[in-house]
């Protein structure tokens, strides 16, 4: 009678015996899981920054070396895809956010920093805010042709790694101005519902993107003669709206005769018309630059400088790319046919910017481009005259992370010399 009592006991008894002896288990058990938290949570947070901060190594070491796996054009058209469907990093910190000595204001428009994309990057405006997202002052689409056309026969360009540089001979690719102004308009229509805006506020910028400018690079298409400037007149009227600032581009190696442009009469005519349909049809007038090549010469540049001064035109860019090949190259391709970009062109750019400021005694603004992959060479480039710098090739070398990289560095340099960028914006020339 005495034995179910006994077994109940026994079972109780060992019930107890075996939850007493399972609590240290316990404890350790959520010990554990905490740890392996902390673990996946810190894994996640450092993957997120590894693959969405332009600071982190692995774009330069890891994305980088597989994009130069593939062809060059193959990995250009890649890279805007990803930028376009927003699958790249972004700037996590700005290294001036403190003391602003890169802050600037050129042709009105305030700007956080000096350090621009050139045009040829995003031709077809794919990707503007993904690529502002780097840390950009600003962003150049184009060249935007009127008419969409292909551009030369494959392959048209070249890495040549050995030397930093690339050698291109696209000819104005272009999806050509009807779709390029869709894009744009559809960007700007659902930024201002997003927003809850009806009319867009003057002192928004076209970027979207307070203390950041857009600007608009107008082509001419192949088929297109010579003396005809309505290309650049229809560009102007069509896609000026939606930019900061547009730019005459008469400066590209690979369309035939589009370089005679840069004459005298030919090129006072042309920026004439162009200003002329500036003021007529677009609105906020954003200001009209034109893009020369780095191969004119100093009798030539003199003559620039005079024609910019006489149509009024509102600022240079200083330069494109060069048909000079010099004879320290090294890489298989330096002798493709085509325009040379990267650090071969620095020196010569650098010279036509010092001249062209001394030329205009710096009444008209400069953007320098041409080679500039450092902090130290856009310091150079605004002692000698340019009020904001541009990059291409070197974000092809670098990754996105140059932006960062370039900022940093100029910080630096500026608190160790005391001074601002827009303080010495032509130093060289008051030394």
């Amino acid at each position: 009678m005495h034995r179910p009592r006994v077994a109940a006991q026994f079972i109780r008894q060992a019930r107890n015996s075996s939850s007493s002896s399972n609590h240290p288990r316990n404890g350790s058990s959520t010990a554990k899981n905490v740890g392996l938290a902390v673990v996946g949570v810190t894994a996640a947070l450092y993957a997120g920054f590894v693959l969405t901060d332009t600071r982190a190594l692995f774009h330069r070491v890891v994305s980088l070396p597989l994009m130069h796996t593939l062809d060059p054009e193959r990995a250009h058209v890649l890279s805007i895809a990803l930028a376009r469907m927003g699958l790249c990093p972004r700037e996590g910190f700005d290294p001036d956010s403190k003391e602003h000595r890169l802050q600037s204001e050129v042709f009105n428009l305030p700007l956080s920093n000096p350090i621009g994309l050139a045009a040829g990057y995003d031709k077809h405006a794919e990707a503007m805010d993904s690529l502002l997202g780097f840390g950009f002052g600003l962003v150049e689409i184009g060249s935007v042709t009127p008419q969409p056309q292909p551009g030369n026969p494959l392959p048209r360009m070249f890495r040549l790694s050995q030397d930093n540089a690339v050698i291109n001979r696209y000819g104005f690719n272009s999806d050509g101005h009807a779709v390029v102004q869709a894009r744009l308009s559809d960007r700007l229509a659902k930024w201002m519902y997003s927003v809850g805006l009806k009319t867009l506020p003057e002192d928004i910028p076209r970027s979207l993107k307070a203390g950041t400018a857009l600007g608009v690079n107008l082509g001419k298409n192949k088929a297109s003669a010579a003396e005809d400037n309505s290309d650049y007149v229809k560009g102007v009227v069509s896609l000026g709206r939606y930019a900061d600032y547009v730019v005459v581009n008469i400066s590209s190696p690979n369309t035939p005769g589009l370089r005679s442009l840069q004459r005298r009469e030919p090129m006072l005519q042309l920026l004439k018309e162009v200003k002329a349909a500036r003021d007529a049809h677009v609105e906020h007038n954003p200001p009209l630059l034109v893009k020369i090549a780095p191969d004119v010469s100093m009798d030539e540049l003199e003559d620039i400088a005079a024609v910019v001064k006489e149509a009024r035109i509102d600022g240079v860019i200083i330069s494109n790319t060069t048909l000079s090949r010099p004879a320290y190259l090294k890489s298989q391709h330096k002798n493709e046919t085509g325009g040379l970009s990267g650090p071969p062109v620095f020196p010569l750019a650098l010279e036509k910017v010092r001249a062209f400021y001394a030329l205009t005694h710096g009444s008209i603004p400069i953007i320098g481009c041409g080679g500039i992959s450092t902090g130290a060479e856009a310091l150079a480039m605004a002692k000698a005259g340019a009020s904001l710098v541009q990059v291409y090739t070197a974000l092809g070398y670098q990754g996105p992370g140059i932006v960062h990289d370039m900022k940093r560095d100029l910080v630096e340099l500026l608190e160790k010399e005391g001074t601002t960028w827009k303080a010495v914006v032509g130093a060289d020339h008051r030394a």
